[in-house]
C-alpha cells in the first residue's frame, strides 16, 4: 500500500492536476513547455532540485501522455524525460517487418522494453528486477492512464488511487498489481502504427482473463483534461478533492494542434479509404477542442489560445468576468502550440516546415519538434497563470 499517497490524496489543501494529451512523438513539445514549467517553479521556490511530482498532486495522460504522466509521477526530472524522448524516439518507432506492415508500421517491442528499464530506474530497482507495478509506492503522485479496451469498446482510465473500486487488494483481478510499463504501453498502442497489447488479470488463477487494449487516443479522452477534474471530484471514484478556483488548479498541455483544412475537397473524394484514414484523426480533435471548451466553461481559464472564431479564448484573466452563468469550478490553463505555417511564423520558426512537426512519427525532425516547444513555452507559459497555487 502506498501510504505517503494515500496522505498526499486526503491532506487538507489546494490540488494541482496536470493533464498531457496524445501525440506519438510530438510529445516532445509537451515536454519543452513542462521543462519551462519546472525551472521556473525551482527559481520561483528557491528548489534547484524539485521536480513536478513534488508539485503537482495527480498527473494523468493519454498514450505519448501516458508515458510523460508516468515519468513525472515516478519522480524523473524533466531533462531526464527529455533525454528518454531524444535518445529514444528513432527506437520507438522502429519500422516493422514488410510481412507485418499489412497490420501494423512499427515494432512495439523497442518501446516496451524502453520503458520497463526507465520506470524501473527511476523508481530504484537494478535492471534486473521485476517490473514495477501500478501500485508501486514509489509513485509520488495519483497517476491515471486512458486506455481503449477494444475487447469491451470502452475507454478505460487506469489509475494507481489505492481507494478506487478496481484497485482493492482482495480482488484477484486488482489492477494495482498490473506491471506499470504495460499500461503505458497499452495507453501508446495506436492502430494501425503499433500492435494491441494484450494484458492477463487475475494470473495464475482459476479466474484468469484477458484484454486487448490500444491507444486511449482512439477514445474520446485525447485530451484527458476534463476526465481528471471529473475523477478528482466524483464521488465514486473516491477522491472527493473540493472544488473551486483557489482549490484545485489544471493544467493541460497538447502536442501541437493545426486545422487540416481541404479547400480543393470534392463530395467525389469521400469514399472508404479516405473515411478510413481521416475520421480518426478528425473525431480526436474534435473531442479533444470539446473537453477543453468544457474546462473553460467550468473553470476560470487564465490562459489558452483561441479555440475558435466564435467561442474565441473563454479568458477569465482577472478572476471577474465570467463567461457563462454558473460558479467556477477550478482554475485551468491549456497549453497547446500553434504548429499551423501561421502560427509557426508567429513563434519566429520561419525554418521550421509545418508539415514536419504535425505527424506523430516524425522522428527525423525531432530538433524541429522541440525548437516549437521551446519557442512557445519562452513566449508563453509563465507561474502569473497559476495564481495563487
Amino acid at each position: 500500500m502506498n501510504e505517503p499517497l494515500i496522505a498526499r490524496i486526503q491532506s487538507p489543501g489546494p490540488k494541482k492536476i496536470l493533464a498531457c494529451d496524445g501525440g506519438g512523438i510530438l510529445g516532445l513539445m509537451s515536454v519543452e513547455i513542462l521543462a519551462k514549467v519546472e525551472a521556473d517553479l525551482r527559481t520561483h521556490l528557491d528548489k534547484p532540485t524539485m521536480v513536478l511530482a513534488d508539485w503537482f498532486d495527480f498527473v494523468c495522460g493519454t498514450s505519448t501522455g501516458a508515458i510523460i504522466a508516468a515519468c513525472i509521477s515516478a519522480g524523473m526530472s524533466m531533462d531526464t524525460i527529455r533525454a528518454f524522448y531524444v535518445s529514444s524516439g528513432e527506437q520507438m518507432f522502429d519500422k516493422a517487418s514488410v510481412f507485418k506492415r499489412l497490420r501494423y508500421s512499427y515494432n512495439d517491442e523497442p518501446l516496451a522494453a524502453k520503458l520497463r528499464t526507465e520506470l524501473n530506474r527511476a523508481l530504484g530497482y537494478p535492471d534486473d528486477a521485476a517490473p514495477a507495478t501500478l501500485g508501486d509506492p514509489g509513485l509520488r503522485t495519483l497517476l491515471m492512464m486512458v486506455l481503449r479496451n477494444h475487447t469491451t469498446d470502452s475507454p478505460w482510465p487506469v489509475w494507481n488511487n489505492p481507494h478506487a473500486k478496481y484497485n482493492q487488494p482482495d480482488r484477484k483481478d486488482c489492477n494495482l498489481h498490473l506491471p506499470l510499463w504495460q499500461m503505458v504501453r497499452a495507453s501508446t498502442a495506436a492502430p494501425t502504427f503499433f500492435p494491441p497489447e494484450v494484458v492477463i488479470f487475475a494470473p495464475g488463477t482459476s479466474n484468469e482473463y484477458q484484454f486487448i487494449f490500444v491507444d486511449g487516443g482512439v477514445t474520446t479522452y485525447n485530451n484527458p483534461a476534463f476526465l481528471a477534474f471529473q475523477m478528482a471530484t466524483t464521488a465514486p471514484y473516491k477522491v472527493n478533492w473540493p472544488t473551486g478556483t483557489d482549490q484545485l488548479l489544471i493544467v493541460s498541455i497538447g502536442t501541437g494542434g493545426v486545422a487540416k483544412s481541404r479547400p480543393d475537397l470534392q463530395a467525389d473524394d469521400l469514399w472508404l479509404l479516405d473515411h478510413a484514414k481521416n475520421i480518426p484523426g478528425a473525431l480526436m480533435n474534435a473531442a479533444s477542442a470539446g473537453w477543453d471548451m468544457a474546462c473553460r466553461m467550468l473553470g476560470e481559464c487564465r490562459f489558452g489560445a483561441p479555440i475558435d472564431r466564435e467561442i474565441g479564448d473563454m479568458l477569465v484573466p482577472d478572476g471577474t468576468t465570467m463567461n457563462w452563468t454558473g460558479p467556477k469550478q477550478f482554475t485551468y490553463v491549456r497549453y497547446d502550440p500553434d504548429v499551423s505555417r501561421t502560427g509557426l511564423d508567429a513563434l519566429g520558426l520561419e525554418t521550421v516546415k509545418a508539415e514536419n512537426v504535425q505527424v506523430m512519427d516524425s522522428v527525423t525532425y525531432i530538433p524541429d519538434i522541440q525548437r516549437v516547444g521551446e519557442a512557445y513555452a519562452k513566449n508563453y507559459v509563465s507561474l502569473s497563470h497559476f495564481h495563487p497555487f
